[in-house]
C-alpha cells in the first residue's frame, strides 16, 4: 500500500527497485489490493513480478471502494461488484489467475455467505486459487468457511495490536486457516523510525490516526524507546525484534511488513534469522504488554468498517 498511497508521495522508481530486491532476497509472497492507489499498485506489482510468475504468490483484495469513484458505498461485498473487481484486478496485474483473493472488508449490508459464494464461483472458474478475508470476527469466519474453505485471514497484528488473540486467531487455528498480520511494525512506530508526527508528509495518513495524536503518541513513544533499548542489547534493530516476535507466534502466522524502500526491506528480512528464547519473549511482553498501546488504531469512521 505504502508504495502507492497513504505514506507520502509515491516514488515508483524506488518502489520498482524495492520489489526487484525483494525477489533477489527470496521473498515470494506479495500482497496488494485494488483500492491501493487507487488502482495503481496492482499494475506496479504486476509489472515487477511478470517475469517471475511461477516463483511467487500474488494476493490482492476487493470490497473497499475508494471515495470519488462513483460508488455509493465505501464497502461493497455484492456479488456483482466482487466479480467486476476480480476481472479488473486480473487485467491490472497482467495475470490469468489470482493466487489468494481477499474480501478486504465485510459489507454489513450483504450476508457474508453471498460474498464468499461469489468468490467461490471465481475459484471454480479458475480465476482465483484460494480465498481470504480481512479484518473479520471469529463468527464471520465460521460462516464464510462453511460456504467455501478460507485459506487465510488478514488482520492488523503486532506487539501494538493484539486484538486477534481474543477473537479470530483461535478460530483460525481451529479451522486450519492461516493468519496474515498486516502492519506488524505498528505503521513504523515499533521500528523507531517515527519520532515526530510533524515531520511526516502532509499527506501521510498516520497524521489522522489516534495513536499518533498528542499525549497518546508521547506515551506510545516512551514505551517504544524501552523496546528499542532491548533491541540494541540483542544487536538488532527494533523492527527486526518486533517482526521476530510476530514470527515466533506460530508457523501459521505469516506477517507482511510493508515498505517502499530497499533499506527497510533488507532490515525486515533479517528478522527471519533472529531467534527468540522464552526469556526474550517474556521480556518483550513486559516492555509492551498486551493492550498497552494508547488510543484506538483507527478513527471511529474507519473502525466501523472492521468486522469485530
Amino acid at each position: 500500500m505504502g508504495m502507492s498511497m497513504s505514506y507520502g508521495t509515491p516514488d515508483d522508481a524506488e518502489s520498482r527497485a524495492t520489489l526487484a530486491r525483494a525477489l533477489e532476497l527470496g521473498i515470494t509472497f506479495f500482497d496488494t489490493a485494488d483500492v491501493y492507489g487507487p488502482f495503481t499498485n496492482e499494475a506496479l506489482v504486476g509489472r515487477a513480478l511478470r517475469d517471475h510468475r511461477d516463483e511467487v504468490v500474488i494476493a490482492t483484495k476487493c470490497g473497499l471502494v475508494p471515495p470519488g469513484s462513483g460508488a455509493s458505498r465505501r464497502v461493497d461485498g455484492r456479488p456483482e461488484h466482487i466479480r467486476e473487481a476480480c476481472e479488473a484486478s486480473l487485467q491490472r496485474l497482467g495475470i490469468d489467475r489470482i493466487d489468494l483473493y481477499y474480501l478486504h472488508r465485510v459489507d454489513p449490508e450483504v450476508p457474508i455467505e453471498e460474498s464468499v459464494g461469489e468468490m467461490a464461483e471465481l475459484v471454480h472458474e479458475g480465476k482465483v486459487r484460494y480465498l481470504g478475508l480481512s479484518e473479520v470476527s471469529g463468527p464471520t469466519l465460521r460462516r464464510a468457511h462453511a460456504v467455501h474453505p478460507i485459506t487465510a485471514v488478514q488482520s492488523e497484528y503486532s506487539l501494538w495490536t493484539r486484538d486477534p488473540e481474543d477473537g479470530v486467531l483461535p478460530v483460525c487455528r481451529e479451522l486450519g486457516v492461516g493468519f496474515v498480520p498486516f502492519s506488524p511494525l505498528g505503521r513504523g512506530v515499533l521500528s523507531g523510525t517515527v519520532r515526530d508526527v510533524a515531520g511526516l508528509p502532509e499527506n501521510d495518513f498516520r497524521r489522522g490516526l489516534p495513536r499518533y495524536q498528542g499525549e497518546n503518541f508521547a506515551k506510545n513513544l516512551a514505551q517504544v524507546d524501552r523496546f528499542a533499548a532491548l533491541a540494541r542489547e540483542r544487536g538488532c534493530t527494533p523492527a527486526q525484534l518486533a517482526l521476530a516476535w510476530v514470527l515466533a507466534q506460530g508457523e501459521d502466522v505469516v506477517p507482511i511488513p510493508g515498505t517502499k524502500r530497499r533499506t527497510y526491506l533488507e532490515q525486515n528480512v533479517g528478522a527471519a534469522d533472529l531467534s527468540l528464547s522464552a526469556a526474550d519473549r517474556a521480556r518483550i511482553e513486559e516492555l509492551i504488554p498486551k493492550g498497552s498501546a494508547t488510543g484506538p488504531r483507527y478513527p471511529a469512521e474507519s473502525m466501523r468498517l472492521v468486522n469485530a
